[in-house]
């Protein structure tokens, strides 16, 4: 997987999760493959409408912006209705002149199912250029790329951006310190397993307001950006939204802090500190 230090740190946000081992999925012909039956899974923690919005910052300097959000229409694709999820993430004016980055997702994911049925990503980072565009086919558990060819993949696996809606939906009641949560995701035609380890209950700061929070330990690939898991945290919000509030790293050649700026369009009243 090939992602700068900067994006990193918009992803990690925006799934909430560590980068774990990877597997090469097993090429088909995607039109000889039986059909299954979908499964039901609800959503309480975001609606149409939201709109969530990051400041990065790269060491003490501001270094970019990320804003994903929902498309307040819910449209279809086939006959299943579908969340527009729309993410895109950028370097500030004055950091272009270090490094520019221009990056968008886009993700249609099951209303019903909660499991992506298109994936878009057009990223542009110092020059360097990635153009993907992932149809999923649920029903026979496979995805083909913008080549055409055809794979097969885990049940319902995400895709970089529908993996952190689906995240948001899962239940944290009765989790304990070192208990660890895995969603299955592809990336870059490869498949991933992404893990978080519960840490336990803070109230932080944001430019967003002061929140109850829930943190994570992402379990992560060390040696490459990172030195060990603890380099890197997250935190969301300690209520039905479960909004990523925080990541903060350190990394091999500095650190690395993001944090929520703005939100709108919430489906739950957020959990604000007094």
């Amino acid at each position: 997987m090939k992602t700068n230090v900067l994006v990193f740190a918009l992803v990690i946000m925006i799934t909430g999760g560590g980068w774990a081992q990877s597997s090469k999925p097993v090429k088909v012909n995607i039109k000889n493959l039986p059909e299954l039956g979908l499964r039901s899974a609800s959503n309480k923690a975001f609606k149409p409408g939201e709109k969530l919005v990051y400041r990065l910052h790269y060491g003490l300097i501001d270094a970019a912006t990320a804003t994903i959000s929902v498309d307040p229409q819910v449209t279809k694709i086939g006959n299943r209705e579908v969340y527009h999820v729309i993410g895109e993430g950028k370097t500030i004016s004055s950091f272009d002149y270090f490094f520019k980055v221009r990056d968008k997702y886009e993700s249609y994911i099951d209303k019903q199912g909660m499991f992506p049925h298109k994936f878009v990503r057009r990223v542009d980072e110092g020059g360097y250029k990635i153009n993907q565009d992932y149809t999923f086919y649920p029903a026979k558990r496979a995805y083909k790329n913008q080549k055409g060819e055809g794979y097969l993949t885990p049940d319902y696996v995400q895709d970089m951006i529908s993996a952190f809606y689906f995240a948001r939906n899962m239940d944290f009641s009765k989790a304990k310190k070192g208990d660890i949560f895995k969603i299955t995701c592809v990336v870059d035609d490869e498949i991933f397993n992404l893990k978080i380890r519960y840490i336990g209950k803070e109230t932080i700061e944001t430019d967003a307001g002061k929140f109850r929070a829930i943190k994570f330990a992402p379990v992560i690939q060390k040696g490459r950006i990172f030195k060990k898991e603890e380099d890197l945290s997250v935190w969301i919000s300690d209520d039905a939204n479960r909004i990523p509030l925080m990541a903060s790293a350190k990394i091999m050649v500095g650190s690395v802090k993001m944090e929520l700026q703005s939100y709108s369009g919430l489906a739950n009243y957020p959990a604000l500190a007094q």
